[in-house]
């Protein structure tokens, strides 16, 4: 067991562990509470505003259940690192199981994937943002925010996919715990072919969308931890992330529909 915890938190591991004490279970989840928060913040700023930081919030509440309920004191592993796979596993489970993504809005997504297609095939180019909310009498925000639902809801999928496919790990794609998925030479090498496409596409962007998307995907910092850094509101950074994301939108989604999972 750690060595370094607190008195309280100690003696309350060794009543939960020694005794069964559900008193200390319940204490233990309230002195880790801060984990599901911060998963919370992180994954949320990434998700439209209708996805309920309350739903997300029970979602990983039940992963840090899960994770004080099984997790193995005798793993070189501390507790905060495991209880943090889990409880953004739940969470990311949660999404998928609930289909978050309303039915209106997933028509939406593919009046503007078919519309990008048209004009691709008129002006002979990827089309712009504006010219497709030209199309459909939308507005360019709209169509952005629109695109970044369908590239998230195309990743839950292809998580799910992949879960299904490991069914004796509970987590979601990612937050899993055993290093037994190295991949075969080929997968790796598929893999590194993807993330230099997409390196090489996140090239095209304008310096600070490229700044934004590194400090949020790479840094995992918030929008509005990022807009202090750049000196700008959390809604510039919002709008910045969008259309990076749009920009990106071919590249991720070839990336996407070819995960590579066969």
């Amino acid at each position: 067991m750690a060595t370094n915890r607190s008195p309280l938190v100690q003696t309350l591991w060794e009543n939960w562990l020694h005794h069964n004490d559900q008193t200390a279970a319940n204490d233990l989840i309230e002195q880790y509470m801060y984990l599901v928060s911060y998963h919370v913040e992180r994954i949320s700023g990434n998700l439209p505003n209708y996805v309920s930081n309350d739903d997300l919030k029970s979602f990983g509440m039940i992963g840090l259940y899960d994770a004080l309920n099984k997790f193995q004191h005798n793993r070189n592993l501390k507790f905060d690192t495991y209880a943090s796979f889990r409880i953004r596993g739940a969470i990311m489970d949660g999404l998928r199981n609930e289909d978050w993504l309303p039915r209106s809005i997933r028509e939406k997504t593919k009046k503007i994937e078919r519309a990008a297609q048209e004009l691709e095939q008129y002006y002979q180019r990827e089309p712009t943002a504006e010219e497709i909310a030209a199309k459909l009498q939308m507005s360019t925000e709209e169509v952005e925010e629109r695109t970044r639902d369908q590239l998230i809801a195309n990743v839950l999928s292809i998580e799910e996919k992949t879960k299904q496919q490991k069914h004796e790990y509970k987590e979601g794609i990612g937050y899993t715990i055993p290093d037994d998925s190295s991949g075969s030479p080929d997968e790796r090498m598929l893999q590194a072919e993807r993330n230099a496409e997409l390196a090489d596409s996140i090239r095209y962007l304008t310096e600070k969308e490229q700044l934004v998307v590194s400090l949020f995907y790479h840094q995992e910092l918030t929008f509005t931890e990022i807009g202090h850094v750049l000196e700008l509101t959390t809604s510039r950074i919002s709008q910045i992330h969008r259309k990076a994301i749009f920009k990106l939108r071919k590249t991720l989604l070839k990336i996407q529909d070819n995960p590579g999972t066969d």
